[in-house]
């Protein structure tokens, strides 16, 4: 049996980070969990920190900004997982990913990168508009970096966090669904594909031993969970036994309704945008620079929209 690699988790007590450690420790890697010096008093991260630690994680401490630190870090592992926030209104640090590559290009013990993507397929979106391009345009830079270096890499396209989308039946802004009624993006018939954070955590960590996804974009496609906001809508209103009053908007006034909003704001509409008005989770074929993660793991059991929705009854 092939021995498990060791993984260094790079913003490990964030959104995603903390789903990315837990299932790292559920199926048996040595976790090293990166935490920064200048921690401050954050009371949270550091319970954080300590659970993990209680779960059998190594906790190392080092800073993106301290390139020795840093490269000591990598130097211990054999995989890294940057979980660094990417979106505005979290912090937009996917740049200071290059230094993370810096660091593993100096470690010839590095097997496997996995930097910060776990959304839409970035190389797809050259045509996004401005004030939502930069965080595709700043993916696409650490990128060419990491194949620049030659540095093996896996790309996770785990599209929509559930979280986000599926509670607010696709509606921007609201993470609960409505009890009365619901705006449809467009004629709300746009496929869109929505995953539970837990599962994105599982099926990456999957692939960071796994030979097939050296060098590919993994995109996690849960059959059940490719759905129209018409669909998703369905599917709340089957379990809460109401049918809700349906209004639409148009993209136009959509994207009139966010002008002149702080940046923060205006650009995760635009990502909502491209999402729920164009469908760029799902409105092209996986090439062959692509695998397929429930084709891949079928072991896995995902959560579906009807399982997630659920929750809130």
């Amino acid at each position: 049996m092939m021995e498990k690699s060791k993984v260094l988790i790079v913003g490990g007590t964030g959104y995603l980070g903390k789903r990315l450690v837990k299932a790292c420790l559920v199926e048996g890697h040595e976790t090293y969990v990166l935490y920064r010096p200048d921690i401050g008093p954050n009371i949270d991260k550091v319970q954080l920190l300590l659970s993990f630690k209680h779960q059998g994680a190594k906790l190392v401490r080092a800073s993106l900004d301290d390139h020795h630190s840093l490269l000591n870090a990598v130097k211990q592992v054999d995989v890294v997982i940057s979980a660094i926030a990417g979106v505005p209104f979290r912090g937009d640090y996917i740049l200071s990913q290059l230094k993370l590559v810096d660091a593993i290009k100096q470690a010839p013990n590095i097997k496997r990168f996995l930097p910060s993507e776990f959304g839409v397929d970035v190389a797809r979106m050259g045509h996004a508009l401005e004030a939502g391009r930069k965080t595709f345009d700043d993916k696409m830079v650490v990128r060419k970096a990491i194949e620049e270096a030659s540095i093996p890499f896996t790309y996770i396209s785990s599209n929509g966090f559930a979280g986000y989308f599926l509670g607010g039946l696709c509606q921007p802004s609201h993470i609960t669904p409505y009890l009365d009624s619901v705006v449809l993006n467009g004629d709300g018939n746009v496929k869109g594909i929505y995953v539970d954070e837990d599962d994105i955590a599982m099926y990456t960590i999957k692939t960071i031993d796994d030979p097939r996804t050296v060098n590919k974009i993994v995109y996690i496609r849960p059959p059940e969970n490719i759905l129209s906001q018409r669909e998703v809508v369905q599917i709340w209103e089957n379990l809460s036994g109401k049918e809700l009053n349906k209004t639409c908007i148009s993209g136009e006034e959509f994207l009139n309704s966010i002008k002149g909003q702080a940046y923060e704001i205006e650009s995760g509409m635009i990502h909502y945008y491209h999402t729920c008005f164009e469908g760029c989770f799902a409105n092209f074929e996986i090439g062959e620079n692509g695998v397929e993660a429930c084709q891949l793991y079928p072991e896995i059991k995902y959560t579906t929209a009807r399982e997630y929705l659920k929750r809130f009854l």
